[in-house]
């Protein structure tokens, strides 16, 4: 397993009259959360793309324990359980202040050759960054 974590502060606009962080938002975090850890394990997305790959959104799957509030500072652990093959299974953990689970995420990307716009497999590069990094 693979993981690293991000911080966000809920701003004004993240939320509704009550002080509660719009649901909507939480698909938001993960990429933040996943974005993060591809630029401090990899390179940044931009780089990744200029390579020729493109990584879109093939599925999300969010579960929500408790509310993100107004002014709080989160914690975005993103995790990745396993070796990409064309597919690319990310997880996401939000905490709240108090270390509390508040939001469970499951984006998997699919790795697709900007060009032709066909799937590809995973670059080696990056399977070894994570293979180093200690996934089996």
């Amino acid at each position: 397993m693979v993981s690293f974590e991000s911080k966000y502060r809920v701003c004004y606009g993240d939320t509704d009259r009550m002080g509660v962080m719009y649901y909507g938002n939480y698909p938001r975090l993960y990429e933040i959360g996943r974005t993060d850890m591809i630029r401090e394990i990899w390179k940044s997305y931009r780089e990744v793309e200029e390579s020729g790959i493109v990584l879109p959104v093939r599925a999300l799957n969010a579960v929500y324990h408790k509310p993100a509030l107004y002014d709080e500072i989160l914690t975005i652990k993103t995790i990745i359980k396993e070796i990409p093959k064309v597919k690319f299974r990310m997880y996401s953990e939000i905490y709240n202040e108090k270390g509390e689970l508040i939001n469970e995420g499951e984006v998997v990307l699919g790795f697709i050759d900007a060009s032709s716009g066909k799937p590809r497999r995973a670059p080696e590069e990056f399977v070894q960054i994570l293979l180093h990094n200690g996934l089996y």
